[in-house]
């Protein structure tokens, strides 16, 4: 598995090995084992998720689930073609309020690791895109929230008009955010 760092102190870029021939490929897509033989030690994972968007301009987030029940992700594309952003929410980070944006999709096999304290969203860049991810905490309604797609700054790499939710339109702006997650140092 090849691990990259991104500009973000924490936020991993991986690509798993495909093993293929003329019927289809392999992926490994989660080792512990061969994560922490390379240094990389992350949490528990213990729900999966997975979503569907039917159309291409599909945005969801920016989210986040606030302590006690934060969740790190471990986000991969199944079908199709995302634009994947993680966006630093810790508080006293020095990169606090940047974020990175990664395209992810069935061809290229990428995964995006996301701490918990950072919003995450994405928008899909195909028709019948898939998201799968795991986490590292259950979802817990209480603790859930979001902030405003277009509030931070993030370039979305997409033109058009985005499709989204009611709950994602009527998100607090991020200069309104008082976030909960703090930074705690080198990741």
């Amino acid at each position: 598995m090849q691990i990259s760092p991104t500009s973000l102190p924490g936020l991993l870029l991986l690509t798993p090995r495909r093993h293929g021939d003329s019927r289809g490929f392999f992926a490994e897509t989660w080792n512990r084992r061969t994560l922490e033989g390379a240094g990389v030690r992350l949490p528990e994972f213990v729900q999966d998720n997975h979503s569907f968007s039917a159309s291409a301009g599909t945005v969801r987030g920016l989210h986040f689930q606030s302590p006690p029940h934060a969740q790190g992700k471990l986000i991969r594309c199944g079908r199709g073609r995302l634009r994947d952003v993680a966006v630093d929410a810790r508080v006293g980070s020095p990169t606090y309020g940047q974020w990175v944006a990664e395209e992810l999709s069935f061809e290229n096999g990428r995964q995006l690791w996301i701490p918990a304290g950072f919003l995450h969203g994405f928008v899909t860049l195909e028709d019948d895109t898939e998201i799968v991810y795991k986490c590292t905490d259950y979802y817990a309604p209480d603790c859930d929230g979001g902030v405003r797609w277009d509030s931070a700054g993030v370039d979305w790499g997409w033109d058009g008009p985005p499709i989204l939710s009611e709950k994602d339109a009527k998100a607090q702006a991020f200069a309104d955010f008082a976030s909960p997650f703090r930074w705690e140092g080198e990741e």
